[in-house]
């Protein structure tokens, strides 16, 4: 308790008052207002006593080691899948095959089997755990990424001979801490080749550079059979990295993979086998096969384990009598059409849907309700209601009448026409004053050097960077057109009394492409909904070895993905419902030190959101709080935005990965980040600056020239409001002349250095450029299938 205040010596206690008794007013003074609580009778709480509190810590530690004992025995025992183990080198010159030797032979009663698509398994009896080994193959990067999607632990080789993080180790830890890092082990190899008296050195330098990446990652040595040991008694006993966005699903590493062709040769079924890990799978919903798409089930099969762990067997298990073994199957579930997911991802639009009846008497009265009501206004031409909201009201005069005359001739101009993206190429351009990107053939000077280098790609990347450069020097700034109008050429733009308080209406002339999507009424709400019912509804079959057959599988897509990613891991994940349907995913990523490049807006892109991976090309606005998001032209270095692009709905949390493929080289990664929701009404507001300069500053007033260079521009753009570069406010008073001067009041005198600016806003819409299906090479390079 705090101490009590005590007075000094020096503190003046005047003495009370003798008599007891007190006045009415005196109470009322004392209370002032207060009234008594209520008085109630509460139980007095139990005091524990000792032997009482020491029983009681006794109880809580037994139950935390049992819980703590329960999570350990159902990872890697024999009942239950093995655990799943990435084996990566960070030097692409390693050979992992040397580290998988070790563990086989580390224990003489160690049963080893191997599937069908390359996974080792390692059964050790005295441990009574599981270990599976899975190998992707070196700059496979997607590989590599659907491994350590599915993968309980990383366990990452290095040498102490030559160099133990080169490149490409770089590379694997950041797309690993990226997407979700699994419980990471870093083991040395070859320190016994090292002189005795080095090889701590070694061992400590090891330790320094792998330090940087993972702080609390011990090294350990990887030489003998002892070695071997002990890395699996860590790999067995470590307490495990939970991936939230991998955990809320069900998931699957493909262990067998059979096609079975239908009669007509079209299509197929796909029968998969694994270890199911995860939440419980219902064969009624959907699943994802990466790099392949999104899929129906017909059925899922029961398999007696192949790699089940028995001591009375031989060590080494052939294929032969592992077939042999095999020989109960038993159907766990079976698909029901009345209650199966439909594969369809887009909304059908009904193009009488928005048709408009005729209005009722009451409708009509209160229209003209309003009209009556309703003042006199200076609305430009073209400019709807809901545009000139904010418009302060004035008197009738001769102009206004004339203004609001003109707007009822012109009802065929479009304000904001939903057909957004079949101009926007072209608005792109005049927007923002950017000259159009132009191939240049440069002459070879030297054949070999110029083999490795692509001219149109250094003039692009040329224009690129001087575009960004004058956009953050100048940002949003355009110039006002001399041969068009710029009450035509900025038709569709509008201003906005304040960018932050000003009414903007979601739902207000929506493109086409709107009619296609699904939206949620609360996102928040269903997603806390639906996680909770698959925790809730079907049989956990977690650890089960089945098979699943996922029917309606094209031939030519399967044999196009077999042929790429022979040696590839195949992982497969289970979708929550409504996962499957198309809606406006936005993401919030932030740029990697990998590329000092900018990315424009719009520019293709691949993305990898959690367990699904597409190419789409995304728009991007600023990272911050309220109902309005300023769009940003380039996505600069050392800097966070968010991306919007149509994609199918998924459920956060989620890792996000940015790539972007080369001509000449590799994929890139360019960004990472996480899902922040599924929510077509947020608003993406494009900002254009027009600039003028003062020719005359006589105190508050001005004459501003260069910003329009015709009176009916003035006129048309009379109601929006200016600010200067030096922080003064203003508006437009009146024309002068027919060549675009104007007369301007501010809340200051103008300094004749000072720009005078005015803001435009009109909203953005994403394209739909979804491209669903990357069938990936050997070459890293990429081919687009559509499904």
């Amino acid at each position: 308790m705090q101490q009590a205040h005590r007075a000094g010596t020096l503190k003046q206690s005047n003495k009370a008052h003798k008599s007891r008794h007190r006045s009415k007013r005196g109470i009322s003074a004392a209370v002032k207002g207060k009234v008594n609580v209520k008085e109630f009778v509460r139980r007095n709480r139990h005091v524990l006593k000792k032997d009482e509190r020491r029983h009681q810590a006794l109880q809580i530690r037994k139950n935390k080691r049992e819980e703590v004992l329960a999570t350990k025995r159902a990872l890697g025992g024999t009942r239950n899948p093995p655990f799943l183990v990435c084996v990566v080198p960070l030097n692409a010159q390693l050979d992992v095959q040397s580290a998988l030797v070790i563990l086989k032979t580390c224990s003489e009663g160690a049963v080893v089997t191997e599937s069908s698509k390359g996974i080792l398994h390692v059964g050790l009896p005295n441990f009574k755990q599981r270990f599976s080994f899975v190998c992707p193959e070196v700059h496979d990067d997607f590989g590599l990424l659907d491994a350590l999607k599915v993968s309980d632990t990383a366990l990452f080789i290095t040498s102490a001979l030559g160099e133990p993080v080169d490149e490409w180790g770089e590379k694997v830890l950041a797309l690993s801490m990226a997407q979700g890092m699994p419980t990471p082990i870093v083991a040395t190899m070859d320190i016994e080749g090292v002189h005795p008296k080095k090889r701590t050195t070694e061992k400590q330098n090891v330790q320094k550079l792998i330090s940087k990446w993972l702080p609390e990652e011990k090294v350990m040595q990887l030489d003998k059979s002892s070695d071997g040991l002990n890395l699996l008694r860590r790999i067995g006993n470590q307490k495990r990295n939970i991936i939230h966005h991998r955990e809320k699903r069900p998931y699957m590493l493909a262990e067998e993979v059979e096609y079975i062709a239908d009669s007509e040769g079209n299509s197929g079924t796909l029968k998969v086998s694994g270890y199911l890990r995860g939440m419980p799978l219902n064969v009624n919903g959907l699943l994802h096969i990466t790099g392949l798409g999104d899929f129906q089930m017909s059925r899922i099969d029961g398999l007696e384990d192949p790699h089940m762990l028995n001591l009375g067997k031989e060590n080494v298990k052939t294929d032969d009598t592992m077939d042999a073994e095999v020989t109960k199957v038993s159907v766990l579930q079976v698909a029901d059409p009345a209650k199966q997911e439909s594969l369809v991802s887009e909304n059908i639009p009904d193009p009488m849907e928005a048709e408009q009846t005729w209005p009722t008497e009451e409708e009509i009265a209160e229209a003209n309700l309003d009209t009556k009501k309703k003042k006199v206004k200076k609305v430009p031409k073209g400019w709807s209601d809901y545009q000139a909201a904010w418009i302060v009201e004035s008197d009738a005069e001769g102009e206004g009448s004339d203004d609001e005359s003109g707007s009822e001739d012109d009802d065929n101009d479009e304000f904001m026409s939903c057909e957004e993206d079949k101009s926007d190429e072209e608005e792109i351009g005049e927007d923002n004053d950017f000259e159009s990107v132009t191939e240049s053939q440069v002459g070879p000077t030297d054949e070999k050097y110029d083999a490795t280098i692509d001219a149109a790609e250094e003039h692009e990347m040329l224009q690129k960077l001087a575009a960004a450069k004058e956009d953050r020097q100048f940002p949003d700034e355009v110039d006002t057109p001399q041969d068009v109008p710029a009450r035509e050429r900025f038709m569709r733009y509008r201003g906005l009394e304040s960018f932050r308080t000003s009414t903007w209406d979601p739902k207000e002339n929506l493109p086409e492409d709107y009619a296609r999507i699904f939206q949620f009424e609360n996102y928040d709400r269903t997603r806390r909904r639906v996680f909770k019912e698959l925790e809730d509804s079907l049989v956990n079959m977690y650890g089960f070895y089945i098979t699943i057959h996922v029917k309606n599988v094209r031939q030519d897509l399967w044999k196009a993905f077999s042929l790429a990613n022979a040696n590839a891991p195949l992982s497969v994940f289970g979708l929550l419902p409504h996962e499957q349907k198309m809606s406006v995913m936005n993401v919030a990523l932030k740029r990697t030190g990998a590329s000092d490049e900018p990315i424009k807006s719009k520019e293709r892109l691949i993305f990898q959101v959690g367990y699904r991976r597409f190419i789409v090309n995304p728009i991007f606005s600023q990272h911050t709080n309220g109902s309005k998001h300023k769009y940003e032209r380039f996505f600069q270095p050392a800097s966070t935005c968010v991306a919007s692009f149509y994609a199918p709905i998924q459920f956060s949390p989620s890792s996000v990965l940015c790539f972007k493929e080369k001509k000449n080289t590799k994929l890139q990664l360019l960004a990472t980040g996480v899902l922040l929701s599924c929510n077509p009404d947020r608003l993406i507001i494009k900002r254009i600056v027009l600039s003028g300069h003062p020719y005359k500053v006589h105190k508050k007033s001005a004459v501003i020239r260069f910003m329009f260079f015709n009176r009916d521009d003035v006129v048309y753009f009379k109601p929006c409001k200016l600010r200067t570069k030096y922080g003064r406010t203003g508006h437009i008073k009146e024309a002068l002349g027919t060549h675009g001067h104007m007369k301007c009041v501010f809340d200051g005198q103008l300094k004749s250095q000072d720009t005078v600016l005015l803001n435009l806003y009109k909203r953005i819409f994403p394209k739909w450029t979804f491209e669903n299906c990357i069938v990936t090479d050997r070459d890293g390079k990429e081919s687009d299938m559509m499904e």
